[in-house]
């Protein structure tokens, strides 16, 4: 795939966002026109959207053949979308941002900036998350899984607005098993990154794609295929359980000697078993997570499956899809 110098690589995911895509897409033409010094594509990646997204991408990339709209069989999830849309890049420099105009787009060129002064990666920090209370919290348990699990730098604060230099991207694209996790590759690959402070906009329509059992299964992805740690904590706990058990199973023992006459306790037992049994389920469980998705990636399930793809750029640019 052959790199372009002085060109940026937009990729943007793409989920019942017909209403506010084309003014996304507007906002960020008219800034990368402020800055002449560069070129611009921008990848439109459809995650199987339940409304007019599809047509409403597919006309942009005809009226402007710097666009390219991909569309997507099936609900994949974002960071699948984000790996379509990687495979589609030209640009030296690739931004991701999302579809429903929370982003500050007119900070695109600090996050450029940084990584023309040296960094790998650069994140937008928001200063105020202007989220509902729900998507708040995920994003605190997100936080917390890739410090404690993925040990990312404490310094650096991860959001869905960044930039990156080509060859993060490149190496991020030989991960081709299911269940992609942008952070997770994104730390894989690199530790020189950095945040650049940024403003959060108010949604402008709808609400976040982002149900609870959404954000469940990305934490999933996110610890089950780049971390060993939850298995080496049910280690852990296995062990403390046994610790304890037999302590508890010698000061029974010492009771009933100086004490003969004292009873048995039925409720103690009980919760002994209770407790114990459901720690042995919920780290049989976590060991099953960890099976399945071996099972799975080993049955070859892909990341994304594209319908269609719209794309007038050049022929020489090792495209195989025919535009509409």
């Amino acid at each position: 795939m052959k790199v372009q110098k002085g060109l940026i690589s937009f990729v943007i995911p793409c989920y019942c966002s017909e209403k506010t895509i084309g003014t996304v897409v507007d906002e960020l033409i008219g800034r990368i026109k402020e800055q002449s010094e560069f070129d611009y594509e921008i990848i439109l990646v459809n995650d199987c959207s339940k409304d007019r997204t599809s047509g409403v991408i597919k006309e942009l990339a005809k009226i402007n053949h710097n666009i390219v709209a991909v569309d997507f069989s099936r609900n994949f999830g974002q960071h699948s979308a984000l790996m379509a849309g990687f495979q589609k890049v030209l640009g030296e420099y690739v931004v991701c941002l999302d579809d429903d105009g929370q982003m500050p787009i007119e900070s695109v060129f600090d996050l450029i900036s940084e990584l023309e002064k040296g960094a790998d990666v650069a994140f937008g920090q928001y200063e105020e998350i202007k989220q509902n209370w729900a998507r708040n919290m995920g994003s605190k348990v997100n936080v917390w899984m890739t410090e404690l699990l993925l040990e990312k730098p404490k310094n650096v604060f991860m959001s869905s607005f960044w930039a990156g230099k080509r060859f993060v991207i490149e190496e991020i694209l030989r991960y081709d098993a299911a269940y992609p996790y942008i952070g997770g590759l994104l730390l894989r690959v690199t530790r020189n990154m950095v945040s650049v402070p940024v403003k959060h906009r108010e949604r402008a329509e709808g609400r976040s794609g982002y149900t609870f059992f959404k954000l469940l299964n990305l934490w999933m992805n996110g610890f089950t295929a780049f971390s060993v740690k939850p298995l080496r904590f049910a280690t852990f706990c296995g062990g403390m359980s046994a610790v304890i058990g037999f302590i508890y199973g010698i000061v029974i023992i010492i009771r009933k000697l100086l004490n003969p006459d004292i009873l048995l306790g039925y409720a103690s037992t009980v919760t002994l078993i209770l407790f114990i049994g459901g720690m042995i389920m919920l780290l049989l469980g976590l060991l099953g997570e960890y099976i399945g998705r071996i099972y799975i990636c080993l049955n070859k399930a892909p990341q994304y499956v594209v319908r269609d793809v719209v794309d007038y750029r050049e022929k020489e640019k090792n495209w195989s899809e025919e535009p509409n």
